[in-house]
């Protein structure tokens, strides 16, 4: 003690008025979703990371999570690590079904059956996500001078990340899953600045180079053998509405890009537009038409051709 007398200066503030007042807002949360009630649990974004790092170490063994495997060890590590995936991930899917069901969670039996015809139809397709992911380490590797092995690619790359948590998100978003495919491509896109939508259609051995600002849209639909690099963006050039001013979602608004097409930094391609197979688009060019196959676009030719 120093002997200084304690400041009774302070006043101790009556937080419960406060308290009341936030809960009461967020009773008002239910009204953003109609079959919300608010009370039901919700995904969990530590959860949804927990589950995330499970999976990539499954889907790339000895590169994530425990790194001293072996061929006597790899059976079960994959088992046990997927066993413990699937159990949180089943989980995960069925808050966020519960999320938009109408019925009080405590007697909804379907969405429970849902969850796990939909847990195990996702768990069939990720020897498939292995396979797409290969073919995009091996076009990182191929496609940048500077890795000096894939592995690198695996550790270092931030567009291998990306379009891992895009493959993952992708097949949840194709089975309907609400919520979870966001928050996977999201918790991608904070990370690396990449902002690839879970509904974008893309190929086999994709590769972003760099990668920073790079954005692919909801509708997009990417060939194989596709090369892009930092800032690229592949967007809606206008967002149509219905008769009472509400965006119309779902309708196809994104680029259609063909195989073997390279797109270089900070271009920008609007609409439902076809860059047709082979094309090289220039860095910085502004596009909002179709292309035919093996296209060079560049500034003054895009800028022409409007």
């Amino acid at each position: 003690m120093d002997g200084r007398r304690p400041d009774t200066s302070v006043r101790e503030f009556e937080i419960t008025p406060i308290v009341e007042a936030l809960c009461a807002a967020s009773e008002g949360i239910a009204s953003w979703n109609a079959n919300h009630g608010g009370r039901q649990a919700l995904p969990s974004r530590e959860e949804v990371a927990r589950i995330l790092d499970d999976l990539r170490s499954v889907l790339f063994p000895g590169y994530s999570g425990v790194s001293d495997l072996n061929d006597e060890t790899m059976h079960f590590h994959v088992g046990a690590v997927l066993d413990r995936a699937q159990r949180s991930l089943r989980e995960q899917i069925q808050r966020a079904f519960c999320f938009h069901c109408t019925l009080d969670p405590a007697y909804c039996v379907g969405c429970h059956d849902h969850t796990l015809e939909t847990t195990h139809r996702f768990l069939q397709r990720l020897p498939r996500v292995r396979h797409l992911l290969a073919t995009d380490v091996i076009a990182a590797f191929e496609g940048d001078p500077a890795a000096s092995c894939a592995e690198e690619t695996v550790f270092c790359y931030p567009g291998v990340l990306a379009i891992t948590n895009h493959r993952i998100a992708h097949e949840l978003h194709q089975l309907e899953v609400p919520l979870l495919p966001r928050m996977i491509s999201e918790s991608a896109h904070a990370r690396t600045g990449i902002d690839v939508h879970p509904g974008a259609r893309i190929g086999e051995k994709f590769f972003i180079d760099h990668g920073t600002g790079v954005v692919i849209g909801e509708t997009c639909e990417i060939g194989d053998r596709v090369r892009i690099y930092q800032g690229v963006t592949l967007g809606a050039k206008s967002f149509p509405r219905d008769a009472q001013g509400n965006l119309t979602k779902g309708i196809p608004r994104h680029p259609i890009i063909g195989d073997d097409v390279v797109i270089y930094a900070g271009a920008t391609i609007l609409g439902r537009v076809t860059i047709g197979s082979g094309s090289v688009i220039g860095g910085n060019v502004w596009l909002t038409h179709s292309v035919p196959p093996r296209s060079r676009i560049s500034q003054a030719r895009a800028w022409e051709s409007k």
